[in-house]
């Protein structure tokens, strides 16, 4: 969910990020990739943006990628193609520190060309301007912080702020996926309102994405179980593992009793608590939900 975070936040908030990437506060509109002459590398994760006199293209990273430069120099004749009498700005922002060497590199190069860009550190920039524009509060706890969790109480009480509900949803919701990066899911749940991040549009895309990759790995494991103990049964064990590995995921370690009682659900109690748990914070809610499904 890094990537379309990333885009969501940049086509929603042009301003602020032309302000950021480009220097000066210019009106960008969304490019879509069919702008261009040649079918795209990576559609669901490019950015690009332009206006009368520019294209922005952004690349958000979280793993140094080695074919990145040839990706920037092959994107920037795509784009020129289309638009030659446009400035082209070409970035990338790196969001966690890494070791690679790729991390530096600005340059595509082979025996007759050369093509340059643009590299963001994000662990380098300085954090006060990202506490400054609405759009960028969700990477402030990824930028030059010495306290991220302060960070991200800073920001939480900035979105506090924002007198567009619909907004302040998005980027709760934005600056908690982000946040994932770096802090663990209990302390984000417990500074950003969770309430006001499920009415996020991003949030809704990233719980149904993740009980779609839910349900087809507990399908897989189903499969896989019933050819030799029953398809039934096998799809029931499959969704207990996967279950009982996302619970642990939220809320931490079970205690084998705890354990015990999921394992005795039924498929269609499991199915239940799959969806059910996404929105836990603590051990105390997975008692309460097996309290008022199981006994009841």
């Amino acid at each position: 969910m890094i990537d379309p975070t990333c885009k969501f936040l940049a086509e929603s908030f042009p301003a602020d990020f032309a302000t950021w990437l480009l220097g000066e506060p210019i009106s960008l509109s969304k490019l879509s990739p069919t702008e261009l002459s040649l079918e795209p590398i990576r559609a669901d994760s490019l950015i690009l943006m332009g206006s009368a006199d520019v294209v922005l293209h952004a690349e958000f990273q979280t793993e140094p990628d080695p074919t990145m430069a040839f990706r920037m120099a092959d994107y920037y004749l795509r784009i020129y193609r289309r638009f030659p009498r446009k400035r082209i700005q070409q970035v990338v922002v790196y969001l966690t520190p890494s070791r690679s060497e790729l991390i530096d590199q600005t340059t595509f190069e082979t025996a007759k060309m050369r093509h340059e860009f643009e590299v963001i550190r994000l662990w380098e920039q300085p954090t006060q301007p990202f506490l400054e524009a609405t759009g960028l509060l969700p990477l402030a706890v990824l930028s030059q912080t010495s306290d991220k969790a302060q960070t991200l109480r800073q920001v939480a009480a900035k979105v506090e702020t924002i007198p567009d509900l619909r907004v302040q949803s998005n980027v709760a919701a934005s600056a908690g996926i982000l946040a994932g990066l770096t802090l663990k899911q209990d302390f984000i749940n417990q500074v950003l309102r969770r309430e006001i991040m499920q009415q996020s549009v991003i949030y809704q895309e990233w719980r149904e994405e993740f009980l779609q990759e839910g349900r087809q790995e507990g399908r897989q494991e189903g499969r896989q179980e019933g050819r030799q103990e029953g398809r039934q049964e096998g799809l029931r064990e499959g969704e207990v593992r996967l279950v009982l590995r996302l619970l642990v995921r939220r809320i931490g370690e079970l205690s084998p009793e705890i354990q015990a009682q999921v394992q005795a659900l039924s498929l269609p109690q499991l199915e239940d608590l799959g969806e059910a748990l996404l929105d836990f914070k603590a051990n105390s809610d997975l008692l309460n939900w097996l309290r008022s499904h199981v006994l009841t």
